[in-house]
């Protein structure tokens, strides 16, 4: 059972990092339209990377169906090759890729990673290496749907027998079975101190 209790999180957004494959897993896309319908029912805006493509369009266009507002941010080499969703309530030209990654952390209160390939992974870390220098202390969840996310946890805890990763910062990451457990984490999280150290 979902809290009813209000999501406040500064900005009111959250980013969604995710595949732009159309040929992903029935229960994948499933997570991804619940996903983006909770988003909207608890009042908050959605920000993705604007594209028309597989899993990122599925979760826009669910937020949308539920009253939710969009914000698409798109490098402008996409725009021009117009592979972006002009759908959106609104859309954030980026001057490049890294330019998009900074916009949307801009605009957004945490973050939630659905599935995804290499530009999710880019997205990912990027967003954990400035958390953990405490550039951005907002929260980092992964919806493990079909233990996608497994191996990734298995090589940082690696990184962590090597003492090339610090055990500490495995708590920058909070692992989820389903979009109903990020929207309750959000809603009750724990306290942390975000330590670089």
């Amino acid at each position: 059972m979902i809290s009813s209790s209000p999501l406040l999180l500064t900005p009111p957004a959250v980013c969604v990092y995710c595949a732009s494959s159309d040929q992903v897993a029935e229960d994948i896309f499933a997570a991804g339209r619940t996903l983006g319908t909770l988003l909207a029912q608890a009042g908050l805006d959605l920000v993705y990377g604007g594209t028309t493509c597989g899993l990122m369009l599925v979760t826009a266009k669910a937020h949308q169906a539920a009253g939710g507002r969009v914000i698409g941010v798109v490098p402008d080499f996409m725009v021009q090759k117009e592979i972006h969703n002009a759908d959106l309530d609104e859309v954030v030209v980026a001057t490049s890729m890294a330019d998009r990654k900074s916009k949307m952390q801009e605009r957004s209160g945490a973050f939630i990673c659905l599935p995804g390939g290499f530009g999710t992974y880019d997205e990912l870390f990027d967003t954990l290496a400035q958390r953990q220098l405490r550039l951005l202390p907002r929260p980092i969840l992964l919806i493990n749907i079909r233990g996608y996310y497994e191996p990734l946890l298995a090589m940082l805890k690696r990184g962590v027998a090597e003492k090339i990763i610090k055990p500490q910062h495995l708590d920058l990451l909070t692992l989820v079975d389903s979009p109903e457990a990020a929207m309750e984490f959000l809603r009750n999280p724990p306290l942390e101190s975000d330590s670089p150290g």
